[in-house]
């Protein structure tokens, strides 16, 4: 009961200090968003055994440069086709039972872009239009906070199928599927509330961030198996380090800025 209690009062804090930042100002968005992908890349690299702090500063030059600096189109593209490069090459590693070893260098190259890229995209997801879009990033935590509920929910209650036993034995096929079905009938309920999207897009990046989100899960299960870690850190009380908590939005983060941009122009 007690430790129920600890992770419903970290989640309460958790959830008001996001959504107060979202509503506050677009610059406390950005610092918090600054702040944990620092925190994320220290917790990645003593994950992986990485050395040194350089990474830190390489990503707080990117993103300074792409927050605040770089407007061109070409140059943000071509980060993001970097990091969803690196993200999919990580698929591999997730879906491979041959154990693999990282150089320092590989090490380097994963935490600027799938960490760094990640909380890039994420920090810049709400400037697709002009204004700061509030509802749009608020609608994009939603959905993964939906998802995430209600595939424990579902999971608890009908689970019987194991989804990847070997990376994270208590997923659930079921609870993946009921999470999925309640993120869509959330989307369709955001699209009454922030109309720069259609229903149908809404729906579309429903999916997408599910699927991208349940992958960066488990992505994110595979390193701490590899380092026999449980949690990534104990900065939240009852919920582990900041990187469990954002490892679905880390990763899901660049696919959702190249599906706003297919909308962009499609529409």
């Amino acid at each position: 009961m007690r430790e129920i209690l600890r992770r419903s009062i970290t989640g309460v804090i958790y959830v008001v200090l996001l959504l107060g930042t979202v509503f506050l100002s677009s610059d406390a968005f950005d610092f918090l968003f600054m702040a944990f992908g620092l925190t994320c890349l220290y917790e990645f690299k003593k994950i992986v055994r990485l050395k040194g702090y350089f990474i830190f500063l390489v990503y707080l030059a990117l993103w300074w440069t792409y927050i605040y600096l770089i407007k061109d189109s070409a140059a943000i593209t071509v980060l993001m086709l970097l990091t969803i490069t690196v993200d999919l090459a990580l698929l591999m590693f997730l879906f491979s039972d041959k154990p693999l070893k990282f150089s320092d260098f590989h090490k380097f190259v994963i935490a600027v872009f799938y960490i760094g890229g990640g909380c890039i995209f994420l920090t810049m997801i709400p400037y697709k239009e002009e204004d700061f879009a509030q509802f749009l990033i608020m609608g994009i935590f939603i959905l993964i906070w939906v998802n995430d509920t209600f595939a424990y929910l579902v999971g608890r209650a009908l689970g019987r199928t194991k989804l990847f036993p070997s990376v994270s034995p208590k997923k659930t096929i079921e609870g993946s599927v009921g999470g999925l079905i309640f993120a869509l009938v959330a989307a369709y309920i955001l699209s009454w509330y922030e109309t720069k999207l259609t229903v149908s897009q809404w729906m579309a990046m429903a999916t997408l961030i599910v699927v991208a989100g349940s992958l960066g899960d488990l992505l994110e299960s595979k390193f701490k198996r590899m380092a026999g870690v449980k949690d990534s850190g104990a900065i939240l009380p009852g919920h582990g380090g900041i990187w469990d908590r954002l490892d679905s939005l880390v990763f899901a983060a660049p696919f959702a800025y190249l599906i706003l941009n297919l909308f962009s122009y499609v529409s």
